[in-house]
């Protein structure tokens, strides 16, 4: 399987004049080259751009940094994730006449990848720069779960108006914005080869890559999915520990009857152990956390956000007294709590709210969205 950044020399004009890149860690060629390597010896590479995490992936999540040079490359870097801004600088604009995308996504939408693209894509209409998406394998295929993002929960992981998880590769998704948003925009986007959207990351035969300090390997990517709405809430999603959205936990969580009240839920692909554990750093810090550790036992059955939201409803219906939620803390205006930006929707906010009412607007979304995505359709 070639991804988009190893059949960029058959699109000659894709490399065509003064470069700029915008990657991460995850930019890679199929023998392991950086695309910052690889564009620098075969283009006019100018300039780095950075996510979240930065291009060399040393940066904690929802930590803001500034503008410098990249020390390996000693190419200008620009931040695009800054205090108050997920734009590029205005002085950006003067070193490249192509923009080149090259991360990995997981599939999310609240994995701010994505959100970065399209913050991309409106700059680079209205300064009338090219753009070119190397595209990836979405590693959760075409699966799509979740309600359409409500208007009042627009943020950065939530900026454009899709389900939670949107079973769309990111050059799929730059086509619909382009549409969605008509933008004025030369886009191109270079295909994967050897590529089917109903292929598991298995398929792909090629190791999986860090994304960010908290997607190791598939099996966090594979329950990030659903369990990252508990980011909105008090419970540890398990940074600070060696199983980031495996573990889950709380100081007040009896760990052996949660996991015997979770399995009995029998949820498709997912099977839960009792587990202790003591988070070095984010919630919880320092403190000993009862919970369980759930492991992904059929990948193609599981369903990560009815699992997310299982969780959430079993946590609340378990420790009234002690679960709660947490409010919004990334740089923002909005005062909605976090969980709601994460779920695209405010129902959470009431603590009766019904589990059956959820998972309804969820099957809803998902039927909408299908088939609204199926004009930008690639694989």
């Amino acid at each position: 399987m070639l991804f988009g950044i190893d059949r960029i020399e058959e699109e000659p004009k894709a490399l065509s004049g003064r470069l700029a890149l915008l990657s991460a860690p995850s930019g890679r060629t199929l023998k392991g080259e950086s695309s910052i390597d690889f564009l620098k010896r075969t283009a006019d590479l100018r300039l780095l751009l950075a996510p979240e995490h930065g291009v060399r992936g040393d940066l904690a999540d929802g930590v803001p940094f500034e503008s410098g040079v990249d020390a390996i490359s000693g190419l200008p870097m620009m931040s695009m994730y800054r205090k108050g801004s997920y734009d590029m600088p205005e002085e950006a604009f003067d070193y490249f006449d192509t923009l080149v995308y090259d991360i990995q996504d997981v599939g999310a939408r609240f994995y701010t990848f994505i959100s970065t693209l399209k913050h991309a894509m409106r700059q680079c209409a209205d300064h009338g720069k090219r753009l070119v998406v190397l595209d990836r394998p979405n590693p959760l295929g075409n699966l799509v779960e979740g309600c359409i993002r409500t208007p009042e929960t627009e943020s950065f992981v939530g900026f454009h108006d899709i389900p939670a998880i949107y079973g769309q590769t990111c050059g799929e998704f730059a086509l619909m914005v382009k549409d969605e948003e008509k933008l004025d925009l030369d886009l191109t986007v270079i295909k994967c080869a050897g590529y089917t959207a109903g292929m598991t990351f298995e398929d792909w035969k090629r190791p999986w890559l860090m994304t960010s300090p908290a997607m190791p390997d598939i099996e966090s990517v594979r329950l990030y999915a659903g369990l990252c709405l508990l980011e909105g809430t008090n419970v540890s999603e398990g940074r600070g520990t060696s199983a980031p959205f495996r573990l889950i936990g709380a100081p007040y969580i009896k760990a052996e009857t949660f996991a015997k009240d979770f399995n009995a839920m029998e949820l498709p692909g997912v099977f839960a152990s009792p587990y202790w554990f003591t988070p070095t750093w984010s919630k919880h810090q320092g403190l000993l956390c009862g919970g369980i550790r759930i492991y992904v036992t059929d990948a193609a059955a599981l369903r990560p956000l009815t699992v997310g939201v299982c969780l959430l409803d079993l946590l609340r219906r378990s420790y009234p007294d002690d679960f709660g939620l947490r409010q919004y803390t990334e740089q923002s205006t909005t005062s909605l709590p976090f969980i709601s930006l994460l779920a695209g929707h405010r129902l959470f906010e009431n603590n009766e709210w019904s589990l059956e009412e959820v998972l309804e607007m969820n099957r809803q979304g998902r039927e909408v969205f299908e088939e609204r995505r199926k004009k930008y359709v690639l694989y």
